[in-house]
């Protein structure tokens, strides 16, 4: 009986032994960061831009896959019912981390089953319309709403993205009627502003400039409670008659609850090097993204946060999603 439970502690022990030198050999294989919208957005854009310098200092390939669908939800239960090992993570949004309340009939909770790393960047949005349209500022737009009630239609990356939580806050606040058409990612939605199918969006500040700077579209309003560098002429939401708005994405690097606290903390550091890379200065400024980092306990916090606010937003608006 004793040899029998020496033998018992003796293979536990070897057990421990063996998962803490996987867990200080993390990685041994290529990571997979899933993106959960089209190629082309701006999650996908900063989720490569991280990857490309993240993949050495890892000294394994950081491979992006795209699975848009369900508003990012199709990937966010994808990494969610993964092994929780650290070889595959998901670029969340707020679809994940604040907005999780508009859907009634997913098949997990990603505020319990994805685990924020850590607190990657936030961007400002940006209300656009097709160049051609006769709206110049956020006014006319509310006034053509109002005389068109249900007519005026913009997209969004999907249900529960920062481009629908965006649109969908300017409309609680301001009882506007229009209609919500949500696209596999930014970019078909954008596709559909410049062909005219839909009257406005809201962008990554980063995105929609190039936009703007080849004349395809006119900037209106930006999100955030200040006005940003890159857009000095353009008011602010709050500023153009709507006080108190603001909308401002951030993202989070999420792994599957239950990956190691080793695991995640090396990640985390890792991640937090790659955004005080000088080199990417300019890079952040061109995608119009602010980088963050800290702690995953920060992370956390942030996602609370916000999704405490989208929460009653979200309420109180009646909003919901299949």
């Amino acid at each position: 009986m004793l040899k029998n439970l020496l033998r018992v502690l003796a293979a536990l022990s070897a057990g421990l032994a063996l998962s803490a030198a996987a867990q200080d050999a993390w990685p041994a294989r290529p990571v997979r960061l899933v993106v959960p919208y089209a190629a082309g957005g701006p999650a996908d854009l900063l989720a490569r831009m991280v990857a490309e310098k993240l993949a050495p200092r890892l000294g394994q390939p950081v491979v992006i896959d795209n699975r848009p669908g369900n508003g990012g939800h199709l990937g966010g239960e994808l990494v969610a019912r993964s092994a929780p090992d650290g070889y595959t993570l998901v670029l969340a949004t707020i679809a994940h981390n604040g907005a999780a309340k508009l859907y009634r009939n997913l098949r997990y909770d990603p505020t319990t089953e994805l685990v924020p790393v850590v607190l990657l960047a936030e961007s400002p949005s940006v209300l656009l319309v097709n160049v051609n349209s006769p709206v110049k500022s956020l006014a006319d737009l509310l006034a053509l709403a109002r005389a068109r009630p249900g007519q005026l239609s913009y997209g969004s990356a999907g249900n529960g993205s920062a481009m629908h939580m965006a649109a969908e806050l300017l409309r609680y606040m301001t009882k506007v009627d229009v209609v919500h058409v949500p696209y596999r990612g930014g970019a078909p939605a954008m596709v559909d502003l410049l062909g005219g199918q839909i009257q406005f969006l809201f962008d990554s500040v980063g995105t929609a400039h190039q936009y703007l700077n080849a004349g395809k579209v006119r900037a209106l309003a930006v999100t955030s409670p200040t006005r940003n560098a890159s857009l000095p002429d353009v008011p602010t939401v709050a500023e153009s008659g709507v006080p108190g708005y603001s909308s401002v994405p951030w993202y989070t690097i999420s792994a599957p609850r239950g990956t190691p606290p080793a695991v995640i903390d090396k990640l985390n550091a890792q991640v937090n090097a790659v955004l005080k890379l000088p080199e990417l200065a300019r890079r952040w400024d061109a995608l119009g993204v602010q980088p963050l980092g800290g702690s995953p306990a920060d992370a956390l916090r942030r996602n609370q946060a916000e999704t405490a606010k989208w929460s009653a937003v979200i309420q109180a608006a009646g909003l919901h999603a299949e």
